[in-house]
């Protein structure tokens, strides 16, 4: 970096103590011995399988689907790798102080409801909050909201609300969206508005330190002195041609300068400061605030891959002229969002909001989905990937729920402390991939493809003739149902209740059928009656009819019922693009 002079930095507003921990290492047996604490076989059977040094996922095929160019070291199945924006390749995750985590993750711009793309920022580095604090970390996790802004002004002036306001309302929607997503709650939710003696504070001490200059009350922020310029997007100064990344400006020294405080203008609002009243440029307010609540040196800088340049760029610089000792160890990016293959666009009219998609699709069907994909490659979202999620994670909540219906009626205290050897080795290998899946840059697409081996374990025993007969049969189902509940947990996709979740499920679908469920019942009926008049082309009729709308029926000696499903154009589609 640049030499600095006169150099003062930040200390956190609020000093961050965290309770001594255990080696995070250890706690993979912690989370083990929770499926089933008087299991003392299952335990020493997966706290051996979690010393293992070799992982189960190709690391070449890992590589190159991630984008690198070449494989990096494997990953151990105790040791988790992310991948680093900064030297673009996967690195072993070592925070500055053992046991603890400093993460930042820049927030939305509170002027309209929050859309898909944000959606899977949030869910990204949810996952991410949820595995480090699995892992035993201590993490403190912040996550900005900007409720100063030229877009915020022009919606409040369009709208003729006070620009605060009008921020401070979105800002309730977008929790709103989170609650609904199942993002936790981070450690801290700085607000701009909240922190204009930090910003000032930080400005002045660029500006001692050689890195800006005054214009006509705006303050500007000189590229030109910091010669590392373009680090993490690899860019350099002539790539930033006037009136593509930057504003035109005939008063900046160099056009890719870039505005740390903006002089007051009419009709809009203002804080005084040394260079007159004003408002901060966009970038100075996450340096400001990640250093005000985590210091200069932290751990994790984190959001979507279209902040890189330049809001990340310049905060990079803006942090480093402020302070020498200005480092974020890991820049993490997650890929961006497309519709129907394109790029999400307001413009071309394929832009929808978390809230209009979970208007037909169920929060947590939209974050299986979001999480499908690994974080950062590109994600395409389009209704039939949509209806595949419903239709897994209804699967999933179906068998869990069966379970859970069948341990019920057992004293579960009671039972052996024994497990049948086809589930443990079923258990065994979901652990194991998990492990070595998340650890692997959050591989979360391998974690949820080895769900399918145990939720079919738990089916055939809850099922099958041969399943019902197995010895040890419940003590197999409760250690198979704690796994997987363990698992979802740490991907955020564990409802309150079983049986609420899929009533829900099976209300959206019945919305996007645009039926009801009695007129859903009264088709099953009405296609009983055919079977039992041998009119078998009126029954095939009317499943048909049903499945063409996501309506799938369900046989059984019972009765007939029904669950969500891929609308039957869709299958078709499906199995076409396959």
């Amino acid at each position: 970096m640049a030499t600095l002079l006169l150099v003062k930095c930040y200390k956190p507003l609020t000093p961050i103590r965290f309770p001594l921990l255990r080696n995070p290492l250890q706690t993979t047996s912690h989370f083990l011995s929770s499926f089933n604490p008087n299991n003392r076989r299952l335990f020493r059977c997966l706290t051996s399988l979690s010393t293992s040094s070799q992982p189960l996922i190709d690391e070449k095929s890992s590589s190159k689907s991630n984008g690198e160019d070449k494989p990096q070291s494997p990953p151990s199945s105790t040791q988790l790798w992310l991948h680093n924006t900064m030297t673009r390749k996967k690195e072993l995750f070592t925070p500055k102080v053992e046991g603890k985590v400093g993460m930042y993750v820049c927030g939305v711009t509170a002027y309209d409801l929050s859309h898909i793309g944000h959606a899977r920022v949030y869910v990204t580095f949810d996952v991410l909050y949820r595995y480090l604090r699995h892992l035993g970390y201590q993490v403190h996790y912040v996550r900005n909201f900007t409720d100063v802004d030229d877009k915020i002004i022009a919606r409040a002036n369009e709208l003729g609300e006070d620009p605060i306001s009008l921020s401070r309302r979105y800002c309730e929607e977008f929790h709103k969206d989170m609650v609904h997503l199942h993002c936790l709650v981070p450690s801290v939710e700085p607000r701009v508005s909240d922190h204009m003696p930090q910003i000032v504070d930080m400005i002045k001490q660029i500006l001692d330190n050689g890195f800006a200059y005054r214009v006509d009350g705006d303050v500007y922020f000189s590229v030109d002195k910091l010669p590392e310029y373009g680090q993490l997007s690899g860019r350099k100064l002539e790539d930033n041609r006037a009136g593509e990344r930057v504003a035109v400006d005939s008063r900046k020294k160099n056009p890719a300068d870039f505005a740390l405080w903006k002089s007051a203008k009419e009709g809009e609002p203002f804080w005084e400061s040394p260079w007159g009243p004003g408002r901060p440029g966009w970038h100075i307010e996450c340096s400001a605030m990640s250093a005000a609540y985590l210091g200069h040196s932290f751990d994790i800088h984190g959001g979507g891959m279209d902040l890189v340049f330049p809001h990340h760029e310049n905060e990079i610089a803006q942090s480093c002229a402020a302070c020498k000792h200005s480092n974020v160890t890991y820049w993490i990016h997650n890929g961006f969002v497309t519709i129907d293959s394109e790029k999400m666009s307001k413009s071309l009219g394929n832009f929808f909001t978390i809230r209009q998609v979970i208007e037909l699709y169920h929060p947590l069907a939209m974050r299986l989905f979001l999480i499908g994909t690994h974080y950062r490659s590109p994600i395409n979202y389009s209704v039939v990937q949509l209806e595949s999620a419903s239709e897994r994670i209804f699967y999933i909540y179906q068998t869990l729920k069966e379970c859970e219906n069948v341990l019920s009626q057992h004293d579960t205290a009671s039972l052996k402390d024994l497990t049948a050897p086809d589930t443990l080795d079923s258990i065994n290998k979901f652990h194991n991939d998990f492990v070595a899946s998340m650890c692997d840059d959050l591989h979360t697409p391998v974690v949820l493809a080895a769900l399918s081996d145990p939720l079919k374990t738990i089916n055939d025993l809850l099922h099958t003739r041969k399943g019902k007969k197995q010895a040890m049969r419940l003590e197999s189902l409760a250690a198979l149902e704690n796994i997987i509940r363990n698992v979802l947990t740490v991907l955020g996709l564990i409802p309150t209740s079983y049986t609420e979740v899929l009533q829900e499920l099976r209300e959206k679908a019945l919305k996007r059928a645009n039926l009801t469920e009695d007129e859903v019942l009264v088709k099953i009926e009405e296609r009983t009656a055919a079977r039992q008049n041998k009119e078998y082309e009126k029954s095939d009729a009317v499943r048909k009819d049903l499945a063409a709308v996501g309506i799938a029926l369900m046989d059984s000696p019972e009765g007939t019922t029904w669950r969500p499903a891929v609308p039957l154009e869709l299958q078709e589609q499906q199995t076409a693009a396959t």
